[in-house]
């Protein structure tokens, strides 16, 4: 029961990175059609989903294809390098999106 559970977990991670993937193609025709896309949030909704997935799935996948320990020590570390990644961007966006709405004036 404890394999289905981690297969599951790797299988969220294959479809966030697959929602990414999704994300960036739309946002490429939406961009083809001429349209403005959203900026700000772009870089947002493409790359979060597909760093936490990539994240999740080198969490659980060397321990489930019973890897040597130091394949498993790399690839806790990369999973540590990819959660400092999430966090800055996170930190970038919630900047942009409080810059952008806070008050200029104009002296």
């Amino acid at each position: 029961m404890l394999r289905f559970m981690d297969w599951s977990v790797v299988a969220m991670g294959c479809a966030l990175v697959l929602m990414s993937l999704g994300s960036r193609r739309w946002e490429r025709t939406k961009v083809r059609k001429r349209e403005s896309p959203d900026q700000g949030m772009r870089s947002f909704r493409v790359w979060l989903p597909l760093l936490i997935g990539l994240g999740v799935i080198s969490a659980r996948m060397p321990s489930l294809l019973l890897a040597p320990h130091l394949v498993v020590m790399i690839m806790d570390t990369l999973n540590a390098v990819l959660g400092v990644a999430v966090l800055i961007l996170v930190l970038r966006t919630g900047y942009r999106v409080s810059w952008a709405r806070s008050p200029r004036t104009l002296d």
